[in-house]
């Protein structure tokens, strides 16, 4: 499980202060898809750097499976697998070899790390392209070896950035498939996405963000009774309505 509470994080530019998140506060389960969506520059992804430790908040808390992010940081990455914004990967290795890399990074002896990326490869359906270098891989491949070797210690808890952003048609109903499989797996899985179609065809959970804040969270039934809308994208556009007329 985690859990964000009252999350703050301000950024300096040459205009002055920007509250690029202000009192983010949600929680992700065991089991289900947490989707974040928002429109871009909504303060999603600030938000995901917090909660995989990439920044500390300004104010506010971050707990994984209780752990306190601030107090106990090895403790949080060890329960996360996570794919951040940077889709890097090291183009002279092959996908295997990224992997491979990351496992012994954390500690995993070679018969467990051999295992893990067989069960990987099955899942993100990338068998053939284990022993390819990376340089020259497609967006699709490129993403599916990034969360492979993300995955690679077996976490219990997935954070993942737009993961099917970029991806063909194809590409993004085998990481549906995917992010499906985890859930069952009982693992606690968020997303972050500005696409509508994707956090209503697999979350459990939807938390809008807008400007910063927190404008709506619930299933999707109860965004569509908060909202008092008939389908999903309605209810969306009007908690970013919402929001945006507090700012008018």
């Amino acid at each position: 499980m985690i859990t964000a509470h009252d999350l703050h994080k301000s950024f300096r530019t040459k205009a002055g202060a920007v509250k690029a998140v202000d009192g983010v506060r949600f929680e992700a389960r065991d089991g289900e898809i947490t989707g974040l969506l928002g429109p871009n520059g909504a303060g999603k992804t600030t938000t995901l750097r917090m909660l995989y430790t990439l920044m500390k908040p300004d104010a506010g808390e971050v707990r994984v499976d209780g752990l306190d992010a601030a107090r106990e940081p090895d403790a949080v990455r060890r329960a996360l697998g996570v794919l951040p914004d940077a889709r890097g990967v090291y183009k002279r290795l092959t996908a295997r070899e990224n992997i491979a890399y990351f496992g012994e990074l954390h500690g995993l002896p070679r018969a467990r790390i051999a295992e893990r990326t067989a069960a990987l490869a099955a899942a993100l359906q990338m068998e053939d392209i284990l022993d390819r270098q990376a340089e020259g891989f497609s967006q699709g491949q490129r993403t599916k070896t990034a969360i492979a070797r993300a995955l690679v210690h077996d976490p219990k808890n997935v954070i993942l950035d737009e993961p099917t952003n970029g991806l063909d048609v194809m590409t993004t109903r085998s990481m549906r498939a995917f992010l499906q499989h985890l859930r069952a797996e009982g693992r606690c899985v968020i997303f972050s996405s500005h696409i509508m179609q994707e956090v209503a065809a697999l979350c459990d959970r939807i938390v809008v963000i807008a400007r910063g804040r927190v404008v709506a969270s619930g299933t999707p039934d109860e965004l569509r009774a908060q909202t008092g809308q008939s389908n999903l994208e309605d209810a969306f556009v009007h908690a970013i309505g919402s929001e945006e007329g507090l700012h008018a």
